[in-house]
Protein backbone atom coordinates (compact mmCIF):
# COMPACT_ATOMS: atom_id res chain seq x y z
CA UNK A 1 0.00 0.00 0.00
CA UNK A 2 1.29 3.49 -0.84
CA UNK A 3 2.11 5.97 1.89
CA UNK A 4 1.75 9.75 1.55
CA UNK A 5 4.77 12.07 1.82
CA UNK A 6 5.07 14.89 4.35
CA UNK A 7 3.53 18.33 3.67
CA UNK A 8 5.40 21.40 2.35
CA UNK A 9 5.70 22.53 -1.26
CA UNK A 10 6.20 18.89 -2.21
CA UNK A 11 5.17 17.24 -4.34
CA UNK A 12 6.30 19.57 -7.08
CA UNK A 13 8.59 19.82 -10.05
CA UNK A 14 11.51 22.18 -9.55
CA UNK A 15 12.78 23.71 -12.78
CA UNK A 16 16.23 25.26 -12.53
CA UNK A 17 16.69 28.87 -13.54
CA UNK A 18 19.75 30.06 -15.54
CA UNK A 19 21.30 31.73 -12.47
CA UNK A 20 21.57 28.34 -10.75
CA UNK A 21 25.21 27.79 -11.70
CA UNK A 22 25.75 24.48 -9.90
CA UNK A 23 26.57 22.07 -12.78
CA UNK A 24 24.61 19.33 -11.00
CA UNK A 25 21.43 21.30 -11.60
CA UNK A 26 21.94 23.15 -14.90
CA UNK A 27 18.66 22.81 -16.89
CA UNK A 28 17.32 20.18 -14.52
CA UNK A 29 13.86 19.06 -13.63
CA UNK A 30 13.71 17.79 -10.06
CA UNK A 31 10.81 15.79 -8.71
CA UNK A 32 10.57 17.25 -5.22
CA UNK A 33 9.30 14.41 -3.05
CA UNK A 34 9.64 15.90 0.42
CA UNK A 35 10.05 19.40 1.82
CA UNK A 36 9.79 20.37 5.49
CA UNK A 37 11.71 22.14 8.25
CA UNK A 38 14.35 19.37 8.23
CA UNK A 39 15.20 19.99 4.57
CA UNK A 40 14.14 18.64 1.21
CA UNK A 41 14.55 15.51 -0.91
CA UNK A 42 14.09 15.15 -4.65
CA UNK A 43 15.19 13.28 -7.73
CA UNK A 44 16.60 14.77 -10.92
CA UNK A 45 14.39 13.20 -13.58
CA UNK A 46 15.94 14.42 -16.83
CA UNK A 47 19.47 12.97 -16.67
CA UNK A 48 19.65 9.55 -18.36
CA UNK A 49 22.96 7.72 -18.45
CA UNK A 50 24.36 5.33 -21.06
CA UNK A 51 24.28 2.50 -18.53
CA UNK A 52 21.52 -0.08 -18.27
CA UNK A 53 19.93 -0.63 -14.87
CA UNK A 54 20.92 -4.29 -14.91
CA UNK A 55 24.61 -3.33 -15.35
CA UNK A 56 24.54 -0.90 -12.43
CA UNK A 57 22.35 -2.73 -9.94
CA UNK A 58 24.25 -5.62 -8.39
CA UNK A 59 21.66 -8.17 -7.36
CA UNK A 60 22.29 -11.70 -6.16
CA UNK A 61 21.15 -13.66 -7.97
CA UNK A 62 21.36 -11.37 -11.01
CA UNK A 63 18.03 -10.56 -12.67
CA UNK A 64 17.11 -12.76 -15.59
CA UNK A 65 15.84 -9.66 -17.42
CA UNK A 66 15.59 -5.93 -16.80
CA UNK A 67 13.03 -4.89 -19.38
CA UNK A 68 15.59 -2.63 -21.03
CA UNK A 69 15.51 -0.11 -18.20
CA UNK A 70 18.15 2.60 -18.41
CA UNK A 71 19.90 4.06 -15.39
CA UNK A 72 19.19 7.72 -14.64
CA UNK A 73 21.27 10.09 -12.49
CA UNK A 74 18.89 11.15 -9.72
CA UNK A 75 21.28 13.64 -8.15
CA UNK A 76 24.71 14.21 -6.70
CA UNK A 77 24.02 12.95 -3.15
CA UNK A 78 24.78 9.29 -2.38
CA UNK A 79 25.23 8.17 -6.01
CA UNK A 80 25.53 4.57 -4.83
CA UNK A 81 21.94 4.63 -3.56
CA UNK A 82 19.19 3.42 -5.90
CA UNK A 83 15.58 4.45 -6.38
CA UNK A 84 12.78 3.19 -8.58
CA UNK A 85 10.25 5.70 -9.88
CA UNK A 86 7.06 4.18 -11.28
CA UNK A 87 3.91 5.35 -13.02
CA UNK A 88 1.73 2.84 -11.18
CA UNK A 89 1.82 1.32 -7.73
CA UNK A 90 3.65 -2.01 -7.80
CA UNK A 91 1.93 -4.96 -6.17
CA UNK A 92 5.17 -6.62 -4.99
CA UNK A 93 6.80 -3.88 -2.95
CA UNK A 94 6.32 -1.00 -0.60
CA UNK A 95 6.04 2.23 -2.51
CA UNK A 96 5.53 5.86 -1.55
CA UNK A 97 2.92 7.82 -3.46
CA UNK A 98 4.73 11.00 -4.46
CA UNK A 99 1.94 12.46 -6.59
CA UNK A 100 -0.94 11.23 -8.72
CA UNK A 101 0.51 8.52 -10.97
CA UNK A 102 4.03 8.74 -9.49
CA UNK A 103 5.36 6.21 -6.98
CA UNK A 104 8.79 5.84 -5.42
CA UNK A 105 10.35 2.64 -4.15
CA UNK A 106 13.71 1.27 -3.13
CA UNK A 107 12.61 -2.26 -4.03
CA UNK A 108 15.08 -4.54 -5.77
CA UNK A 109 12.38 -6.00 -8.02
CA UNK A 110 13.46 -4.50 -11.34
CA UNK A 111 12.46 -7.65 -13.21
CA UNK A 112 8.80 -7.07 -12.47
CA UNK A 113 8.82 -3.28 -12.77
CA UNK A 114 5.58 -1.89 -14.19
CA UNK A 115 5.53 0.14 -17.41
CA UNK A 116 6.67 3.76 -16.98
CA UNK A 117 9.53 2.85 -14.64
CA UNK A 118 12.84 4.62 -14.09
CA UNK A 119 15.80 3.38 -12.07
CA UNK A 120 17.80 6.26 -10.61
CA UNK A 121 20.99 6.57 -8.60
CA UNK A 122 21.64 9.33 -6.13
CA UNK A 123 19.30 12.11 -5.14
CA UNK A 124 19.07 15.87 -4.66
CA UNK A 125 19.07 16.89 -1.03
CA UNK A 126 18.87 20.19 0.80
CA UNK A 127 19.55 20.91 4.47
CA UNK A 128 17.18 22.90 6.69
CA UNK A 129 16.29 26.19 4.98
CA UNK A 130 18.64 25.60 2.02
CA UNK A 131 15.95 25.06 -0.63
CA UNK A 132 13.88 27.90 0.85
CA UNK A 133 16.88 30.22 0.38
CA UNK A 134 17.33 29.05 -3.21
CA UNK A 135 13.63 29.60 -3.89
CA UNK A 136 13.85 33.10 -2.38
CA UNK A 137 16.82 33.79 -4.70
CA UNK A 138 14.67 32.74 -7.69
CA UNK A 139 16.91 29.77 -8.48
CA UNK A 140 13.92 27.51 -9.20
CA UNK A 141 10.52 27.67 -10.82
CA UNK A 142 7.87 25.48 -9.20
CA UNK A 143 5.37 23.44 -11.19
CA UNK A 144 2.74 20.86 -10.37
CA UNK A 145 3.75 17.25 -10.89
CA UNK A 146 2.43 15.84 -14.14
CA UNK A 147 3.10 12.12 -14.66
CA UNK A 148 3.25 12.65 -18.42
CA UNK A 149 6.15 15.10 -17.99
CA UNK A 150 7.89 12.67 -15.63
CA UNK A 151 7.53 9.53 -17.74
CA UNK A 152 6.68 10.48 -21.33
CA UNK A 153 8.60 13.65 -22.12
CA UNK A 154 12.06 13.02 -23.63
CA UNK A 155 14.84 13.96 -21.21
CA UNK A 156 16.49 16.29 -23.74
CA UNK A 157 13.38 18.49 -23.96
CA UNK A 158 11.84 18.00 -20.50
CA UNK A 159 13.22 21.19 -18.92
CA UNK A 160 12.07 23.36 -21.80
CA UNK A 161 8.65 21.70 -22.09
CA UNK A 162 8.01 21.94 -18.35
CA UNK A 163 8.83 25.68 -18.41
CA UNK A 164 6.62 26.23 -21.48
CA UNK A 165 3.83 24.40 -19.62
CA UNK A 166 4.00 27.24 -17.07
CA UNK A 167 3.48 29.75 -19.88
CA UNK A 168 7.08 30.98 -19.91
CA UNK A 169 9.57 31.13 -22.76
CA UNK A 170 12.79 29.37 -21.66
CA UNK A 171 14.84 31.60 -23.98
CA UNK A 172 13.64 34.71 -22.17
CA UNK A 173 14.43 33.59 -18.64
CA UNK A 174 16.62 36.17 -16.95
CA UNK A 175 20.12 35.21 -15.90
CA UNK A 176 21.08 37.01 -12.71
CA UNK A 177 23.68 36.53 -10.05
CA UNK A 178 24.76 32.94 -9.54
CA UNK A 179 23.16 30.77 -6.89
CA UNK A 180 25.14 27.80 -5.59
Amino acid sequence: MAHAVRPGIAPALLLSMPQLVDPNFHRTVVLLCEHNTDGAFGLVINRPTDTSASQAVRLLPPPSRDGGLALWAGGPVEPQRGWILMGSEPAESEAVSVAVGVYLSTSRLIETAPPRTRVLTGYAGWGPGQLDAELAASAWLISDVDASIVFETPAATMWEQAIRRLGADPGKLHSGHGVH
